[in-house]
């Protein structure tokens, strides 16, 4: 049975529980209960509940919790090798911040880039903030996702490696005490449904559908 908490948040909460046990035992009750709101606060922050993807195979989701800041287009060449549409969403300290696939595909492309840690709810944190962008083959085309660091999140999660195969909805990492993450979709063959504004669930929201299912996906 999987764990509603995610792995990376067990070194937290355990420092924080100790830090409640030897306070208290140490007689700083006040200290305590302040540092048992603290990790009680770390155990919600680093929860991971159960989501069940669309059954609809065309269906593209959101990989992250959190609202729809930015909806645009990009031109060839600068994310992915054909004009994309570029969909950002923004997570606050109080989302999920356990990070999912948006659609299944092979993963040709992962690179780390050191940067900045400019709100992320910049349009400049795109270009300028540390991050990863993982690149996949789909059958609907090429998909670039990427996770940006923010102000206070300065820790990048991302599990998987080149030559892996994941599927909709797939656990591949998460951001550390708030950021954002970008996807981007193939304009020709895209249909988008979300709108800026719109608060939407990792692998459960739709973001966009792809008009057809025609391109190879090893």
């Amino acid at each position: 049975m999987r764990s509603p908490i995610a792995r990376e948040g067990f070194p937290f909460i355990g420092f924080f529980l100790l830090s409640v046990i030897l306070a208290g035992w140490a007689g700083f009750f006040v200290l305590a209960g302040f540092l048992l709101c603290i990790a009680v606060f770390v155990l919600f922050f680093f929860r991971d509940p159960k989501r069940i993807p669309p059954t609809d195979k065309q269906a593209i989701v959101s990989p992250a919790d959190g609202k729809v800041i930015q909806i645009r287009e990009i031109p060839a060449g600068k994310a992915l090798e054909c004009p994309s549409i570029q969909l950002s969403v923004f997570m606050s300290v109080f989302n999920v911040h356990v990070n999912r696939m948006p659609f299944k595909g092979k993963i040709v492309s992962k690179k780390y880039n050191p940067g900045k840690f400019l709100p992320a709810f910049r349009e400049k944190a795109s270009l300028l903030n540390e991050q990863t962008s993982i690149l996949l083959v789909t059958k609907g085309g090429l998909v670039r996702v990427t996770q940006i660091a923010g102000l206070i999140a300065r820790r990048i999660v991302c599990r998987i490696q080149e030559g892996e195969t994941l599927v909709k909805g797939d656990r591949f990492g998460l951001i550390k005490f708030g950021s954002r993450l970008d996807v981007y979709l193939p304009k020709e063959n895209t249909q988008l449904v979300a709108r800026i504004g719109d608060k939407v669930k990792a692998g459960e929201s739709v973001l966009a559908n792809f008009h057809s299912l025609t391109q190879k996906a090893d």
